[in-house]
């Protein structure tokens, strides 16, 4: 394309339509098949194709065949260093959950199992989680008293753990996970830290020797709670509470400061069990006020597929608690998943990732168990440990089952006071200062997100502290897209680049030529804001060329390398913007319009309306063009003064 005085020396090129229904197909794979999971499949016979896709989606089928006895033994140690983590957090993590603690035991034996098999992380290990349990806890809490109607609360736990397997299995299979990627990450680590704050102030109850608690989440009802019960305070619980909590973050410094120990901090929850039961059994601590487990049920799993609250009028809320746990546990699953996988340079699969979670909770929800994930603290302990494959998860979860049927009795003495330790110190490494700070340093409105997801959490409900920083996140978002970037661009001296003249104020303006470039997609949401922003610019321009005297303004160009794809509305504005140009004289010139573009803008005979002489590939083709036609038209005005002057002579 080249206009009758200059020659462009590469046109813009106009891409081959493509058929309807091949579009549509391309866009599809675009949008849920990024990484083109089947290309495994091409070119391979009918049984190969059966094979791999049964590997596919039962990953265990692939590495079982190549496992090795180095590989087990390996696992074995992994799997009984997380075993003697899962059980006592098990119980306590339940007993948080407001469900008897037997419960917690059973979540840490079929899940792992099932995930074994689905999973494709070779080193997350799967289990119950605090902010999980918080949830549960807070949400179904409202619905049903935990204390005065225990069987149908617990009924509704199981409920809300089998709907949050459909619908993380349902993400998986449609490959919808990009949604849960609107939890940013501003929003996790101040949400993560604000239930952190709130499971910690809520284990005062276990620390004090108190019975009687709220049962609200909000720092205001704990602290009265806590503080109109001033005589009822137990300190000989205080103390058990403050030497076990000392034990236990020593464990976890040294274990930071020399990781070669990690095995100290993975011990130190069932040492802290074992030597509180012993002293309580010796002392008859119980009979001076402090609270034991009890007893706990011998033998495996019951099947509880009778017991989900189908027909429950609660059921709407075991379904929203369900959704919303799910979201919140694959979040925290697949981010920890994938953040280990890079230190072994594995690839994870999301998607894949989404429905292990999701039949493991469908199968747990049938067989006594609540939700589970992937929490960071056990599989920081299986990495360190030297796990080789998803098998540590069968042996931690063999352990549990030699703890069900034999062990059970002998945690009847475990005072709630270590587990109150046990979460306490389990929460504090959720609360990450160090990223909160770093969000300060480098973007603002993150940190406006993660402390408005902290507050609303410590301040508010765990509900209120999801739903105002996601919806932050979201209008930020919509912002961005209502309200592109638009910049003027300059020239960078001794060479043909085009920048942005506030990150490159050496750049050079073009005199009679104004260069905009617009850094974003043009559609319905932003057509008219950029229409009215263009025109600013272009009025902005012509007053200070008026008052500094310069070269009067005489081309436009749009840079559109950053616009992908535009609408109708979009095409809408790019005319109004000409005519605009064209009512005060000036000419309008595009560069590097991309291919949907382009194609758009001729079906709608814009580019017939402006002349394709006045489309090129890049900014500087089209400044030298412009300058090419301003020097022309200087010299056919000399001549023309230079005529005339004869003439009158």
């Amino acid at each position: 394309m080249g206009n009758p005085y200059y020659e462009c020396p590469l046109p813009v090129a106009i891409p081959p339509a493509k058929p309807l229904l091949e579009s549509i197909k391309l866009g599809i794979k675009e949008t849920l098949f990024p990484d083109d999971p089947f290309r495994q499949f091409k070119n391979q016979p009918a049984s190969r194709k059966f094979i791999l896709g049964m590997q596919y989606f039962v990953p265990i089928l692939e590495w079982a065949p190549r496992y090795t006895f180095e590989f087990f033994k390996a696992d074995l140690v992994a799997g009984i260093t997380i075993a003697s983590l899962a059980v006592p957090q098990g119980i306590s993590y339940a007993s948080l959950a407001s469900l008897p603690p037997i419960i917690g035991l059973y979540s840490s034996f079929v899940p792992p199992l099932v995930y074994a098999m689905l999973g494709s992380s070779k080193d997350l290990a799967v289990g119950t989680v605090a902010v999980v349990s918080l949830l549960i806890s807070s949400m179904l809490g409202k619905e049903v008293n935990p204390n005065e109607n225990a069987k149908l609360y617990v009924q509704l736990a199981f409920t809300a753990a089998f709907f949050a397997g459909v619908f993380q299995v349902a993400l998986g299979l449609l490959r919808l996970g990009f949604i849960v990627d609107f939890l940013s990450h501003a929003t996790i680590v101040g949400f993560m830290g604000g239930a952190a704050t709130v499971v910690c102030l809520q284990q005062l109850k276990g620390i004090l020797g108190l019975v009687r608690f709220t049962h609200g989440t909000d720092l205001v009802s704990v602290m009265r709670s806590v503080f109109s019960q001033t005589h009822q305070w137990r300190w000989e619980s205080g103390v058990l509470g403050c030497c076990f909590l000392f034990f236990l973050v020593l464990t976890r410094y040294v274990s930071k400061r020399k990781p070669c120990f990690f095995w100290i901090n993975a011990m130190a929850p069932m040492m802290c069990v074992i030597v509180g039961s012993v002293l309580v059994y010796l002392t008859n601590a119980e009979k001076y006020g402090v609270q034991v487990i009890g007893h706990l049920k011998k033998g495996l799993n019951p099947l509880s597929v009778s017991e989900l609250a189908f027909g429950s009028p609660y059921m709407v809320a075991a379904i929203k608690t369900g959704i919303i746990t799910g979201v919140i546990s694959l979040a925290e699953g697949v981010a920890v998943g994938r953040s280990f996988a890079m230190f072994k340079n594995y690839h994870i699969d999301g998607n894949k990732e989404m429905i292990a979670f999701g039949m493991m909770n469908i199968a747990g929800s049938c067989a006594s168990c609540y939700l589970i994930t992937g929490p960071f603290s056990r599989t920081a302990v299986n990495f360190n440990a030297g796990c080789k494959t998803a098998g540590s998860n069968i042996v931690m979860a063999t352990a549990v089952m030699v703890t069900l049927l034999f062990l059970t009795p002998l945690f009847h003495y475990t005072p709630i006071v270590v587990l109150s330790s046990i979460i306490i110190a389990a929460m504090l490494g959720l609360i990450d200062y160090e990223a909160a700070i770093g969000l300060w340093k480098i973007d603002k409105g993150d940190f406006i997100v993660c402390m408005s997801a902290y507050i609303g959490v410590v301040f508010g409900s765990v509900e209120i502290g999801l739903v105002i920083p996601v919806t932050i996140s979201l209008l930020r978002m919509l912002l961005s897209v209502a309200r592109p970037r638009t910049f003027l661009l300059g020239n960078i001296p001794n060479s043909m680049i085009f920048r942005s003249v506030d990150q490159y104020p050496v750049a050079n303006n073009i005199p009679g030529v104004l260069i905009l470039q617009i850094d974003a997609p043009v559609n319905f949401a932003n057509a008219n804001y950029l229409r009215e922003r263009i025109s600013r610019w272009i009025y902005e321009e012509e007053e200070k060329l008026k008052s500094t005297g310069g070269s009067s303004l005489q081309y436009v160009i749009l840079d559109l390398s950053a616009v992908g794809s535009t609408d109708t509305s979009g095409i809408s504005m790019f005319k109004e913007v000409k005519k605009n140009i064209y009512r005060r004289g000036l000419k309008l010139v595009l560069a590097n319009p991309r291919s949907e573009v382009i194609k758009k803008l001729v079906k709608s005979k814009f580019i017939e309306s402006i002349g394709q002489e006045w489309i090129y590939l890049t900014v500087g083709e089209a400044v030298a063009a412009c300058n090419f036609m301003l020097h022309a038209s200087k010299s056919n005005n000399q001549v023309a003064d230079e005529f005339d002057a004869h003439n009158n002579a």
